[in-house]
């Protein structure tokens, strides 16, 4: 008999060691690249926190202009993913669909060489312009060539909208990459790492992170989210709301995770960034609403679920806020991709550093002694 111990899920197996991110779910704590979250989040471009994943420190004044002179170079797609974009839009494909689409044919058009850095760099530039080429073609618009005079974030938007951001929009964005560009080994970065481990491409370790951040247990929640928020805006009964979806046994969206067992400090950067978007660019009574449901659903859930720690997670002031940036709902998802795809590739070349393969084993459990037998007698 195979007593080897089986742990489901690998939740209490490490696997890599990084330097890329560290969460403590007790204290309710995430370090990205040696910096408080609140700390970089709040205060760094998205092309400062790639290099910091990258190179672990921040650049110079003249390596960021490098580094942003690089991305740029490297925005446009093919014409080949263009055109299956518009055939993803065109059949109804949803967004995740078209964003994996994006992300395997983003070396198409490479005229410089393959190398796991440059790899990494087209597909960082690429995800924002796939995902805005898909969105203006399902929403009956031609696709807007990226702007080489916009930074990451702020280009992002005025593709998606034809509009150039204001900055509130454009630091409420750049806020929210910088707190989602990576959270330890989740699904889709030990996606990434395992399939990099083989020492495959880049661009195919990011074609199947995305692929496994289009499940619905690890990047779909935030839509049902922004949903929620105008369902109970409607109906004016928050408290109502929150004890229905509880007695049906459902799980209300927003809250619970299964690292912190506090707050999670994401939703305090994002709650905090929004705050500060709405006061200066968008509709504060939605968002003091939406901070008033918060309250609710806590108070709600610590008294019918006392035995859990039930508090506010990532995806709740994410719908909040990349609603009030002007994201689509439907491109909540895929804007998670755009950001994660910073740490997917960070943790693609320090996996390369000194790679072994990802070799997990399993515990035989199915049948033994079987003797075969020929078709006509079976």
């Amino acid at each position: 008999m195979d007593d080897t111990y089986v742990d489901k899920g690998l939740e209490n197996v490490v696997a890599a060691e990084t330097r890329l991110s560290s969460i403590d779910g007790e204290a309710g704590e995430l370090v990205i690249g040696g910096f408080p979250l609140a700390e970089l989040a709040a205060n760094a471009t998205f092309e400062e926190t790639v290099f910091l994943l990258w190179n672990d420190r921040l650049p110079t004044a003249d390596e960021l202009d490098d580094l942003r002179d690089d991305l740029r170079e490297h925005r446009a797609i093919s014409d080949e993913t263009r055109n299956l974009l518009r055939e993803a839009a065109d059949r109804g494909q949803s967004a995740m669909d078209a964003l994996r689409m994006g992300a395997a044919s983003a070396t198409l058009a490479r005229t410089d060489g393959e190398s796991p850095e440059r790899d990494a760099l087209v597909a960082v530039a690429q995800l924002p312009t796939a995902a805005a080429t898909y969105w203006r073609y399902r929403t009956g618009e031609e696709p807007l060539d990226p702007r080489s005079d916009l930074g990451h974030a702020a280009n992002y938007l005025y593709m998606l909208t034809g509009e150039e951001p204001s900055d509130a929009a454009t630091r409420g964005l750049e806020t929210y990459l910088n707190t989602v560009v990576d959270h330890g080994l989740n699904a889709s970065t030990f996606a990434a790492r395992a399939i990099v481990s083989t020492e495959s491409d880049v661009v195919s370790a990011v074609t199947g992170a995305v692929g496994s951040l289009k499940g619905p247990l690890h990047g779909g929640a935030p839509g049902p989210v922004l949903d929620m928020l105008f369902d109970v805006r409607d109906t004016g009964d928050p408290e109502g709301y929150v004890e229905e979806t509880l007695d049906a046994g459902e799980r209300l969206m927003g809250f619970g995770h299964r690292v912190y067992r506090v707050r999670d400090p994401r939703a305090e950067v994002l709650s905090a960034a929004a705050e500060r978007f709405y006061a200066d660019d968008g509709d504060e009574a939605f968002f003091e609403f939406a901070r008033e449901f918060e309250e609710t659903a806590v108070d709600v859930l610590a008294e019918r679920r006392p035995d859990l720690t039930l508090q506010t997670n990532v995806e709740f002031y994410t719908a909040v806020l990349l609603n009030g940036i002007g994201v689509p709902r439907d491109l909540f998802t895929p804007t998670f991709g755009v950001a994660r795809v910073g740490g997917w590739t960070a943790h693609c070349l320090e996996q390369l550093e000194d790679n072994r393969i990802v070799r997990p084993r399993a515990r035989y459990v199915g049948e033994t002694g079987r003797t075969w037998t020929p078709v006509e007698n079976r």
